[in-house]
């Protein structure tokens, strides 16, 4: 570790415990998603940064676009600091969790510590990189300070719409060219560097049948069983899923799943309506394009086969998320992180993929490489991240926020013409 490093490290041992009330606080705003009512979080970020020193834009996307996206407020956030002339990289986290769901032994939006981790709704995914990349680039305004030239722009990006696919935050944002950066890191989740991942294709199904009194069920068309013939079609298409196997580490196949299902209006009543929310996970080798085709396929064909007369059908797309794979450049990102994540660990750093999808994939289609590290636990699961109790062990709060002070140093000391 040469002199950069140590100067670096050194300071975010220094800053820590305010690093840590930083994140207490930014998990006490809620900011569930559904409804998605996050601009108070926004300003509530912007006010501990500006308190911190830092030049802070809110750019709120406007209300009919959020209200299209069934979400009530959204304003993202950019900081951005230019110590010199060379490439500009961007920091990206976003605020928006799910509802904390039934479980929890700690309250979800308090941040209690207990045992050397921090516990609450979004400490893990991805809050906590709020933390990480602020006090990373505090870091190196520290290193600049003490005499260190750098070369090089940190954008730090806090957007909210992570969990409705991103299209209001990072999307956003580079439609808008409010930003366009010359690599990126998006927000991590274990200890490995996630390199690849996941697309996902989510539809809503809704069948129309009659309504009729419960005791004389054959006036009406039940839209139950021709709903249940339709997913019963659509899982039968998981054995053909086992066989397409991705070669990209950390991916396996495509998935399928009903997460969602509502109808009928009371228990004596034949239900008119049914509808159901349908997740299929795309691999990185398959065509989004195509998979969104055999899905419609697939459906109708099931509808086709219906005995039931009367019965229609309605299918909407809510989300296309292509997967991400990496561009030329990421390696310089992937290099600088593995080193220093291994030094911080004491244990080789993988490149990775995961079945998850995320708002990274939206840098890749403006053509930035990015790859995604933060702070997290060596697995997703350890976290419990989506699930009760989610919590971050500070230890490695700390240690990202090393790795990630680290990498950028040398990629702002370092800066080859290549990425200009």
């Amino acid at each position: 570790m040469n002199s950069i490093h140590t100067t670096l490290c050194r300071q975010v041992d220094t800053t820590f415990d305010a690093e840590v009330d930083f994140l207490r606080e930014l998990v006490r705003v809620p900011t569930d998603t559904p409804p998605g009512d996050n601009a108070p979080h926004a300003q509530r970020t912007a006010d501990l940064l500006s308190a911190m020193g830092l030049t802070v834009e809110h750019h709120p996307v406007p209300a009919d676009d959020v209200m299209a996206h069934g979400l009530q407020s959204v304003t993202n956030l950019i900081v951005r600091h230019r110590f010199g002339d060379g490439p500009t990289i961007a920091l990206n986290a976003h605020g928006d969790v799910v509802p904390p769901g039934a479980g929890w032994t700690h309250p979800p939006y308090a941040g209690e510590v207990h045992g050397g981790r921090m516990f609450g709704r979004g400490v893990a995914v991805s809050k906590s990189d709020f933390a990480t990349y602020t006090f990373a680039l505090r870091a190196l305004q520290a290193l600049a300070a003490a005499g260190t030239p750098l070369a090089g722009t940190i954008e730090l990006h806090f957007t909210y719409d992570e969990e409705f696919g991103g299209e209001l935050g990072p999307g956003w944002l580079l439609k808008q060219g409010l930003t366009r950066p010359d690599l990126a890191i998006g927000a991590g989740f274990s200890y490995a560097i996630v390199t690849a991942h996941n697309g996902c294709l989510q539809f809503e199904v809704t069948v129309h049948g009659k309504a009729a009194h419960a005791a004389m069920p054959e006036t009406g068309v039940d839209a139950l069983p021709a709903a249940i013939r339709i997913i019963d079609a659509l899982y039968a298409q998981r054995i053909r899923y086992a066989q397409r196997r991705s070669s990209v580490a950390g991916i396996d196949t495509p998935t399928i799943n009903v997460g969602r299902i509502e109808g009928g209006t009371n228990t004596n009543v034949v239900p008119d309506r049914v509808s159901f929310r349908l997740d299929r996970r795309i691999i990185p080798e398959e065509d989004p394009v195509a998979v969104e085709a055999e899905l419609r396929s697939v459906i109708a064909a099931a509808h086709a086969a219906l005995s039931d007369a009367g019965v229609s059908i309605e299918v909407k797309r809510l989300l296309l998320a292509r997967a991400l794979a990496p561009l030329p450049g990421h390696e310089r990102l992937l290099r600088a992180l593995q080193r220093h994540a291994q030094r911080e660990t004491g244990e080789a750093v993988p490149a990775t993929g995961t079945p998850l999808y995320t708002d990274a994939r939206l840098y890749c289609e403006a053509g930035v490489p990015i790859v995604l590290y933060g702070a997290g636990p060596r697995t997703i699961l350890e976290a419990n991240a989506k699930r009760a109790d989610e919590n971050l062990l500070l230890d490695d709060l700390r240690r990202a926020t090393k790795v990630v002070a680290c990498a950028l140093g040398d990629l702002l000391t370092d800066a080859p013409e290549s990425i200009r």
